[in-house]
């Protein structure tokens, strides 16, 4: 897997080096100084994965993340000196395209292995996510110890990829405020990463927004983001778990696993909604649940900042409608009862 680094301090760039250094599948594509040289780096040898730096001269990580999701896509991670001190340019940058952040590890030169395995993950997964990687495609998800019997409730489950930040805070501010559904989200960001996104995302509308915690169960007038770097899945008594399973080949966490927990255990009114991402991630989950009489929405592609999962879902014939991201909350105000704005 070819990976290119963006990042105009040399201990940085030889940081990400011996990183890169410690996994045989990834090679070094090429090393730009700023955002504009790594917008003609891709247009000249388009790479796999980027490590994109925020704060650089001439052209910001944020701004050549717009230049390449729009010209010659590719997976892109934040990978900053200080991603807390600069959330909105991280969000910024997840908006154009971006698919995950992290700080640069300090490495340890007994054991450099521990401190570059949070990066090294996050790599994988987007090799994974985009077939790079482990060519092998998402399976669903392995049985979960479950409790029986729901109550009939209303769900909405809603999976994003590169972009999906935005996305998701235009989605969920254009609901009703008596919105009659829970709502959870699953969004490709590490752990590491996710209280954060819960903690702006919950600034930028009226519903309050947190992590998912186990046991917690999905009700409306508040919307839960999936918080670990396992899986989150849907039990059979409707309350929510995390688990580890499938191990190999999946982005984590997996909008298909969850998708697919949904399409097997609610046993109430639900829909599904597939944002803009890369990759295939959720469209097999999409489709089971519209297999199981859910409604089914994918965004379509003139308002996907990446148009790679609602594109799969829509190939699959996941999708009971294509929607323009401004009109999703439409439909699923409809759905379930509510008058659409």
């Amino acid at each position: 897997m070819r990976i290119g680094i963006v990042n105009d301090k040399p201990a940085a760039v030889e940081v990400l080096r011996q990183v890169l250094a410690l996994d045989p599948a990834l090679q070094l594509a090429w090393v730009a100084a700023d955002g504009a040289e790594a917008v003609q780096r891709c247009a000249a040898a388009r790479p796999d994965v980027v490590l994109m730096e925020l704060a650089m001269p001439v052209m910001d990580g944020s701004e050549a993340t717009r230049r390449i999701m729009a010209s010659t896509p590719c997976a892109i991670i934040i990978v900053a000196t200080d991603v807390d001190s600069h959330t909105a340019r991280v969000f910024d940058a997840m908006g154009h395209g971006a698919l995950d952040a992290i700080e640069i590890p300090a490495l340890c030169s007994q054991d450099p292995g521990d401190a570059a395995a949070p990066l090294l993950r996050k790599i994988r997964n987007a090799g994974w996510l985009i077939g790079a990687y482990d060519r092998r495609r998402p399976a669903a998800a392995a049985p979960v110890a479950e409790a029986a019997g729901p109550a009939r409730r209303r769900l909405v489950a809603i999976g994003a990829s590169a972009g999906g930040p935005p996305s998701l805070a235009l989605l969920l501010r254009a609901l009703p405020a008596d919105f009659s559904a829970g709502i959870v989200l699953v969004q490709h960001v590490d752990a590491s990463f996710a209280h954060d996104m819960a903690r702006w995302l919950d600034e930028q509308i009226a519903m309050p927004v947190r992590l998912a915690l186990p046991g917690d169960t999905p009700l409306p007038g508040t919307v839960l983001l999936a918080g670990t770097n396992d899986h989150l899945v849907l039990l059979r008594d409707g309350s929510l778990n995390y688990t580890r399973h499938p191990v190999e080949g999946l982005y984590r966490p997996s909008i298909d696993v969850f998708f697919n927990s949904v399409a097997r255990h609610w046993r109430g009114e639900a829909a599904g909604v597939l944002l803009t991402g890369m990759g295939r991630d959720g469209a097999l989950g999409l489709k089971a649940m519209r297999e199981s009489g859910f409604l089914t929405i994918a965004q379509d592609r003139a308002t996907s900042a990446v148009y790679g999962m609602p594109k799969a879902a829509a190939e699959l014939g996941a999708a009971t409608e294509i929607t323009p991201l401004p009109r999703i909350a439409d439909s699923l105000a409809r759905r379930f009862g509510h008058k659409p704005a």
